[in-house]
Order: C-alpha cells, then sequence, then structure tokens
C-alpha cells in the first residue's frame, strides 16, 4: 500500500489464499501481471483514472477559456448568434411560403405582340409627341410606373445563331428585322456589300478582289504612320468606340487583331444597327451621342470612330468634340469620315467649307494634332503633353477645367 497510493480504492478484506501469497510467505502484488482478476483489476483501474484527468483537464480549460473572453469577444458572439437567429427566421419564412405550393405564386404573362422591340425606359411615341421627329434626339427616360411584368416572346421563326466565328459574318434573317429592299438600298458600301440570301445574310464581300472594309482600316492605319491594321496593338491601340458603326463590319474585321471595338447607335425601328450588330456577337449598345453624354468614363478609349454617323460636329459650340476629348486617352485617335472633309467639295460650298474649318480650328484649340487627310477621312490626335494647353492663345477654344468642376461632366 506504501508503494501504490491507489491500493484503498480496491479494498479487499479477505484472508489470503495460496495464491495470494508466494512461496517465501509475503503477499503478492496485485498488479502483477499474472491472474486474469488482477488484469481485470488493472485495466478498471486504468479507466477510472483516465477519466478523472479528463475531466479535470475540461473544467480547467473551459475556466480559463472564459476567462480569456474580452468584452469585445463577447460582442462579436453576440452580433454573429443575431445574425444567425435572423438568417433562421429568414429562412424559416421562405420555406413557409414554399410549402403554399405554386397557387401562391404569380404567373408571368407574356408581352403583346406591340412590345416586340420593347426597350426600357425608352418610349418613342413620348419622344415624338415632344416634338423630336428625328432619332438623334431619342433619349432614355425612366418614368414611375414604366415597368412591365411581361416576358417578351422571341421574334417569329427566330433561329439559334450559327457558332463564332461563324455566326460573326453570317446571320439568319429571321432573327433579325430587316428586308432584302432595305439591304441593297442601303447608302453605306458596307451594307451594300451584304450577300442576302434565302435564309441568311452574309457581311462578306462577294468579290476577292476588293473588300471596302479591310481597305478602309488599313487607310486609316496608314493615315496614323502604321504598316497596316495589324501594328494598331503596337501603337497602342486596343479598344475602339464605333459611332453609328452600321451593322458592326468595321469592328468585326479589327476583331481578329485582337481589338475590342464597342458599337453605339441610335434606336431603330427596323433595320436597327445596333440588333444586328449584337446578332453578329459583337458589343454594341443604343446611345444617342448627340442628345446625352457617353455612359464611359474618362479616358476610355485608345480610338474614336465616326464614318457618316450623322453628328454635326460643329453644333453646340463644339460640345461634341469636348466629348470626344473627354473619352480619348492622351495619344488617342479620332477618326471621322464624311463628305464634308472633302477640300474639293467643301471649296465649291460655302457652307461647308465655313463647317470644316470650325471643326479643324477647334480641334486645334483642343490640342489635337492633324495627323493626315485623305479623301474624305481626317485622323487627329490627341495630345499627350500638358504644356501644349498653357501654351495656347488667350480666350481661344474651351477652358481648361478647375479643381472644382466635375471633369466627368463637360458635355452639360
Amino acid at each position: 500500500s506504501h508503494r501504490f497510493p491507489f491500493w484503498s480504492l480496491f479494498p479487499d478484506n479477505s484472508p489470503l489464499t495460496k495464491y495470494d501469497a508466494t512461496d517465501n510467505g509475503f503477499a503478492s502484488d496485485p498488479f502483477t501481471v499474472g491472474t486474469p482478476r488482477s488484469r481485470h483489476r488493472l485495466t478498471m483501474l486504468l479507466l477510472k483514472s483516465s477519466l478523472v484527468v479528463i475531466v479535470i483537464l475540461a473544467l480547467t480549460g473551459s475556466f480559463w477559456w472564459t476567462l480569456s473572453i474580452s468584452t469585445s469577444s463577447r460582442g462579436h458572439i453576440f452580433h454573429s448568434s443575431r445574425r444567425l437567429q435572423e438568417q433562421l427566421v429568414s429562412d424559416l419564412w421562405d420555406i413557409g411560403e414554399l410549402s403554399f405550393g405554386t397557387s401562391r405564386m404569380k404567373e408571368i404573362e407574356f408581352c403583346p405582340g406591340e412590345l416586340e422591340n420593347y426597350i426600357p425606359c425608352f418610349n418613342v411615341s413620348e419622344n415624338l409627341d415632344s416634338g423630336f421627329s428625328d432619332g438623334n434626339e431619342y433619349d432614355r427616360v425612366c418614368r414611375q410606373g414604366s415597368r412591365q411584368n411581361c416576358l417578351v416572346l422571341p421574334p417569329m421563326n427566330y433561329k439559334i445563331p450559327l457558332r463564332w466565328p461563324t455566326g460573326r459574318d453570317i446571320i439568319w434573317v429571321a432573327n433579325v428585322k430587316i428586308t432584302g429592299q432595305e439591304v441593297f438600298t442601303s447608302g453605306s458600301l458596307t451594307k451594300r456589300m451584304m450577300m442576302l440570301e434565302e435564309e441568311q445574310i452574309s457581311f462578306r464581300s462577294a468579290s476577292l478582289m476588293f473588300d471596302g472594309v479591310e481597305d478602309y482600316s488599313h487607310q486609316i492605319a496608314e493615315m496614323i504612320g502604321l504598316r497596316n491594321e495589324s501594328n494598331f496593338i503596337q501603337a497602342g491601340i486596343r479598344t475602339i468606340l464605333d459611332i453609328g458603326c452600321g451593322y458592326g463590319s468595321f469592328g468585326a474585321h479589327l476583331f481578329s487583331e485582337q481589338i475590342l471595338t464597342i458599337c453605339i447607335a441610335n434606336y431603330e425601328s427596323s433595320g436597327s444597327q445596333v440588333q444586328l450588330t449584337l446578332e453578329r456577337g459583337l458589343p454594341a449598345m443604343i446611345g444617342s451621342f448627340s442628345s446625352k453624354q457617353l455612359p464611359y468614363p474618362s479616358l476610355s478609349f485608345d480610338l474614336l470612330h465616326c464614318a457618316r454617323c450623322g453628328i454635326d460636329w460643329d453644333k453646340k459650340d463644339g460640345t461634341f468634340l469636348i466629348e470626344v476629348d473627354r473619352v480619348l486617352r492622351p495619344g488617342g485617335y479620332f477618326v471621322w469620315t464624311s463628305p464634308l472633309i472633302n477640300v474639293q467639295s467643301s471649296l465649291r460650298n460655302k457652307e461647308k467649307q465655313k463647317r470644316w474649318n470650325f471643326v479643324r480650328d477647334f480641334a486645334e484649340n483642343l490640342c489635337w494634332e492633324l495627323m493626315s487627310q485623305q479623301d474624305e477621312t481626317v485622323v487627329w490626335k490627341k495630345t499627350s503633353k500638358k504644356t501644349c494647353y498653357n501654351s495656347r492663345k488667350s480666350g481661344s477654344g474651351p477652358s481648361i477645367c478647375s479643381k472644382v468642376q466635375d471633369v466627368e461632366f463637360p458635355y452639360y
């Protein structure tokens, strides 16, 4: 008992037997592994001892953990518990709603036929009632109660577009609102090159000898000082904004050169530029440059392109040109193609010459460098040096924005 303090846990007052004594007369050690009874006692002792140790450690650890929690920790635990309770209430509410089945769910109806070309926050009839007869004045305005809770059906006989990149150059006639007559009578060279088949519209030229889009983009590259359009990336041209993009052929051609071109054009009830461009899988959006500021932050594009886009750049005291300057990054390019630029035509028409002189002089006051002028196309480069603005003549051109002015809204 002096060697093993836990002897008292196993009291045994029975007299010694012959199995409890050794040959020399001393009592045998009860913890000596030998008989089955001694092994059973040893196992029970270890189990009881382990249980006691575990209970003591658990109580001690819980006590110290409680003391270590600070006031902030208690607050964090309280808020976490509160969030869990709120989430539980929300989940139970959702489960209760679903338990009522489909009878409680409101079925969404299909929109009537006149909403086939529905555009949120856009109402053509309201614009016409306001006296805006020109599509350039169309604008999107969200009014109270203008939300439509209905599903717009796809056009009749709509087909899944062809897999890219084939779908970029060939689309289904049934997917767009345009007729063969509108294709062939279009004034744009790009549109006239489209081949209208029985069910498809192809945007590839029928002639391998001449492709207007490829030659046109090659001309722009040479006017900038590049060998061809494949060098646009090396010149820092990666993003292009195409105003009045036709059917997106300019951007589709440059897409193969890893250049992203987004189209922005006015709303059109039929033969929409944006509709056909989107059907080709190219980025496009409805927007009127001449009625509202573009929804892009400053310095967003490397090149802004306008080919017969219908914008009168000499109107509104050059506000449209200031907007071009806002979205162009320093060193960016503005490409404009218009009959107004034709020198021979302008000399014969004093009004055209006056308009062209205004745009040219205003671009100079914006510190744009005239890179080149060929036929009906002109290319300017926005300056990347601040010293140009300080060297302008006093009172010439638009003033520099001050620190208190919002440089994101010079349009207004």
